[in-house]
């Protein structure tokens, strides 16, 4: 059931008492007004108010002039904050990936509630590891692109301050929102801050599968936080009310510090060592007064709904009594190293945590904010080396992400070598415009996206030419919407299912039986059957299904749906509902299966080990003939990488290390493992986790059959690998018995060709270089001829 946010927010002005009309905002004396200027309803402690304080109601009144006792450094405050709840009963947790695998539909990120997301037969549900909760959480967002650097407030990377609770009344656990409200009051004033410039304005949040109302807080014209009371779940039938309501208090660290500041932008308290350092390496202009009085003005103006950037330059600049142009070249410089002090720090959280640059997927907004940077770079010729801006993120955040300061070595490797790929695509840009140029095409918006994503060019590379083109002051925004990737479309089923009790499953408790009797529950189009249990593995996590037979007919194909487990037949005939039957799975397809899908893992652990803590499985496949392991890598793999690739693997083989299944609740393996468990992006739709367990090297969630240990996958080998994709390289590989008869039959090969050659095994190889040197000269001399 859809639902209109602007229909819901009336609705709930309208019976404001039931929703924001709290007990601790009365007792405390605040007084419910409607703004002259938007009409939006808010709680203030002076009854003379008259606007709202948000933006473009009210213009900033800190800058310059904090509300607070004393200035805190960006850490400072977290600190401050940290302590507040801790001592409140709240249980302070790390930080969790800005990755999201444990969550399939987001690339990042992008809250501190998503943390908590979990999804269970296809809903949304949360599981907090504690309850109540504060969280620093580290996010990634990049819908704001232009206005990063510009507008003082908006990032790519920021942290937000997550206070969290599940609330049930009946069971006396969390909080609502009264207890959440005072909270954030006595946090505020904890800061100094006077209890009337406190202001809280009345809202609704409106989620993919729930809404509720919310109370934003402000000070002197800044929101800080948001408190979102998230009630109901939106259902086919309508809204739905939960029965364990959730708080989600999301607050910018970033603008608490800002507060006790009052510096012209929040970037000089987010950013302020590492701007104090580069500001020592390059020539700036920077005129802090014009730029406070710029950052009054602009503010004010909310860029949220400004047309665009030049139209906001141009108000301010007409308020400030200086030309458009004079306005640029005082600030543009100073906006610049903003951005690149934003954007070395989303990268770092995101190479940290295991993403790379690309031009698919997240990895395309990895690209593009690195490319933007750069680009910055080289527009004001700044010696400015991107890995050692990462280095500073890492030192002044070291108390509070020390897992910076341990991937700074993988930060620089993969930032080297996107930059290379920068400089090559500038090398190629120029021809590329002479080829447009001589054609007579228009390099209009579409072309200019089209070039970034075939050839990495961007405007800004296109200007350096010579070439006018007018680029949108959203070009950023529309070429990461492209490839944001959508939803996934849930799988329909091909059979009805309905009614059909849960197949009992016997190749995970009972993974040694191969003969089981088993009774037909459900026939469907004279080929499938459903079975009351089964020791048939489905096509599932990259693993081909088993084969064998049941009663007289061949299995041919094995399907899960749901909790549903089909069976593929060569014939029905003979079969009923009802009746039992004799069923064998192919013991030895089984035997093989097991040992590619265990060295599927070993190989995983193995390239990890090798070329950095950047690699995680992409995706798999695993077969009866070889096996496929796609990792996450910035570039093809050299033959001596995959030598070191294979040895290790085969060195874990040797050791016979044992190989281990547990299940376990959900949150307890990943505070017990940790989100590397989640491999190829597969979040896990059940409250219960299956671990497969390499002795200590190696933890991931998996539902594939595995053998006991790893000396039991036998041999590992290599057949070939081949980058499949930007950032995305895809290794063939055999194991076991199939390893052998693929080595038995490169001998093989190897003495018929000693034998055609006329030459021992061991000088096979120079006689074949040799071969094809001879047939390349007789090739050109072939051309020479044909030419004549």
């Amino acid at each position: 059931m859809a639902l209109d946010k602007k229909e819901l927010r009336k609705k709930f002005a309208k019976d404001w008492k039931k929703y924001y009309k709290l007990d601790f905002l009365v007792e405390t004396g605040f007084v419910r007004k409607i703004c002259k200027k938007c009409g939006r309803g808010f709680w203030s402690l002076d009854e003379s108010r008259e606007v709202c304080p948000d933006q473009p109601c009210q213009y900033y009144e800190f800058l310059g002039n904090p509300p607070t006792t004393r200035k805190l450094s960006y850490t400072e405050t977290w600190k401050h904050i940290e302590n507040f709840f801790v001592h409140r009963g709240h249980t302070s947790i790390r930080r969790y990936p800005v990755v999201c695998r444990w969550f399939p539909t987001l690339f990042f990120n992008n809250a501190s509630i998503v943390d908590f997301y979990r999804t269970e037969n296809g809903n949304v549900v949360f599981d907090f590891p504690a309850n109540p909760l504060i969280v620093p959480q580290f996010c990634l967002r990049f819908n704001d692109i232009p206005n990063i650097g510009a507008t003082g407030r908006h990032y790519s990377c920021f942290v937000m301050i997550g206070q969290h609770s599940l609330y049930n009344p009946k069971k006396k656990i969390g909080y609502w929102k009264d207890k959440c409200t005072e909270l954030n009051f006595e946090l505020l004033k904890s800061f100094g801050i006077d209890a009337k410039e406190i202001i809280f304005v009345e809202g609704i949040w409106l989620g993919p599968g729930a809404f509720g109302s919310t109370l934003e807080y402000f000070v002197r014209g800044l929101e800080i936080g948001n408190e979102v009371f998230t009630e109901f779940l939106i259902t086919n039938n309508g809204p739905k009310e939960m029965k364990e309501k959730v708080i989600d208090m999301g607050a910018g660290l970033a603008r608490f510090a800002w507060l006790t500041q009052g510096t012209p932008t929040s970037y000089d308290v987010t950013f302020k060592p590492v701007l104090d350092a580069l500001k020592k390496e390059i020539t700036l202009e920077y005129d802090e007064k014009l730029f406070l009085e710029y950052s009054k003005l602009a503010g004010a103006l909310n860029f949220d709904e400004v047309e665009n950037l030049e139209k906001t330059k141009k108000i301010v600049a007409e308020k400030l009594g200086i030309s458009v142009d004079e306005l640029k070249r005082k600030i543009e410089q100073m906006q610049a190293l903003y951005s690149i002090c934003d954007h070395t720090r989303a990268l770092a959280f995101a190479i940290t945590d295991g993403a790379i640059p690309s031009n698919v997927g997240g990895g395309y907004n990895l690209r593009v904010i690195l490319r933007r940077a750069l680009g910055f770079i080289d527009k004001f010729r700044w010696k400015i080396d991107l890995p050692t801006v990462c280095e500073l993120h890492a030192k002044q955040l070291r108390k509070m992400a020390p897992e910076l300061a341990e991937h700074t070595g993988d930060i620089r490797k993969i930032l080297d070598i996107e930059k290379r790929r920068y400089k090559d695509a500038k090398v190629r840009t120029k021809r590329i415009v002479e080829k447009i140029v001589a054609a007579g095409e228009k390099i209009d918006e579409n072309k200019m996206i089209k070039l970034y994503d075939s050839e990495g060019i961007t405007p800004e590379m296109l200007t350096e030419t010579g070439l006018s083109v007018k680029v949108p002051i959203d070009f950023y925004v529309k070429v990461t919407e492209r490839h944001m990737g959508q939803e996934k479309e849930k799988e329909k089923q091909p059979f009805d299912i309905s009614g059909l009790s849960k197949t009992k499953i016997l190749y995970y408790k009972k993974p040694e039986v191969f003969s089981f009797n088993a009774k037909i529950l459900k026939i469907f189009d004279n080929s499938n059957i459903v079975l009351d249990q089964t020791a048939f593995y489905p096509t599932s996590g990259g693993q081909v299904h088993d084969i064998g037979s049941i009663g007289k007919a061949d299995v041919v194909d094995v399907n899960k749906y749901g909790d549903i487990i089909v069976h593929k037949l060569s014939s029905v005939a003979g079969l009923k509902k009802g009746s039992a039957v004799k069923c064998e799975v192919d013991k030895s397809r089984r035997q093989i299966l097991k040992q590619h899908h265990t060295g599927n893992h070993i190989l995983n652990l193995s390239s990890r080990s090798i070329l950095g803590s950047h690699v995680w499985q992409h995706s798999a496949l695993k077969d009866i003939d070889k096996a496929k392991l796609e990792i996450t890598h910035y570039d093809a793999l050299s033959d001596e990488e995959t030598k070191k690739i294979e040895d290790y693997a085969n060195v874990v083989v040797k050791k016979n290390i044992p190989v281990k299944t547990e299940v376990l609740p959900r949150a307890e393996a990943e505070q017990k493992y940790g989100f590397r468990i989640y491999q190829g992006s597969q979040g896990v739709p059940s409250k219960e986790v299956r671990i497969v367990s390499i002795g200590d090297l190696d933890h991931a969630a998996c539902g594939g059959t595995h053998c006991n240990s790893t000396g039991e996958v036998g041999f590992i080998t290599i057949l070939r690998t081949k980058r499949v994709q930007d950032g995305v390289v895809r290794i063939e590989y055999v194991s076991g018995n199939i390893a052998v008869k693929r080595l038995e039959e490169k001998e093989r090969l190897l003495k018929e060709t000693a034998k055609v050659l006329g030459v021992a095994e061991e000088k096979v190889p120079n006689a074949v270089r040799k071969l094809f040197e001879e047939w390349k000269e007789k090739r050109k001399l072939l051309k020479k001829m044909k030419k004549k």
